[in-house]
């Protein structure tokens, strides 16, 4: 079996979606905590491995990877099976499955992150201005769900798990996914099809948690 080292955040969304795609294509990962909250992403032998000092990171074998897109099309393009429908080799579907990929990376994670992120350093959510893109993010892959059970074609792909993954973090806070039916719907149905998502939930119960001392450590 290779050496995969998945140093990493659990209750990260970006690094819940590599432990999903991981359990996909059936390799284990060697999971390295790295606490940005303490710092670790600084420190010298982390630096040394990525020099952007990001997470999750994905060493395999002495091969550094990082971006969460990249290491998920990793995973699938080196272990998956020839023939998987996570990453097929056609050029137009992989061509939609990156595009999903870059809106979860350029809308809707970007969009997540403005509006929910701000709990960890202000223990409130972001302003009305950063709710209305979040919603706008929504309402763009409700579009994309419209009459299909997944977000790139007729079957499960790494775009499925990566936003999915992204979608999952409403679970730390309030968010009403029934004003969007498809996406709704689409949540789910998750975990009756994505492999490792009882690993997910796990992840994200520990980061609800993580949330709420958080909060009251704030007040």
């Amino acid at each position: 079996m290779p050496q995969l080292d998945l140093y990493n955040m659990p209750m990260a969304p970006a690094s819940r979606a590599i432990q999903m795609i991981a359990k996909a294509v059936g390799v284990e990962l060697n999971s390295k905590l790295i606490n940005t909250m303490e710092g670790d992403q600084l420190k010298p032998e982390f630096v040394k491995i990525n020099p952007q000092h990001t997470i999750p990171t994905l060493v395999d074998d002495g091969f550094a990877i990082w971006e969460s897109r990249a290491i998920a099309v990793y995973l699938v393009e080196k272990y998956g099976k020839p023939d998987s429908s996570l990453y097929p080799k056609d050029p137009q579907k992989r061509a939609l499955i990156n595009q999903r990929l870059y809106f979860d990376m350029g809308t809707l994670y970007d969009a997540m992150g403005k509006y929910l992120f701000p709990l960890f350093r202000t223990g409130k959510l972001g302003d009305q201005e950063a709710l209305d893109k979040f919603n706008a993010a929504f309402e763009f892959l409700n579009t994309f769900l419209e009459g299909q059970d997944f977000v790139a074609g007729k079957e499960l792909t790494v775009a499925d798990i990566v936003l999915l993954a992204t979608v999952s973090s409403t679970e730390f806070i309030s968010f009403d996914l029934s004003k969007f039916p498809n996406v709704d719907r689409w949540y789910k149905n998750a975990p009756k099809v994505v492999p490792g998502w009882a690993e997910n939930v796990k992840s994200l119960e520990e980061g609800k948690k993580f949330f709420e001392q958080k909060l009251a450590e704030k007040k």
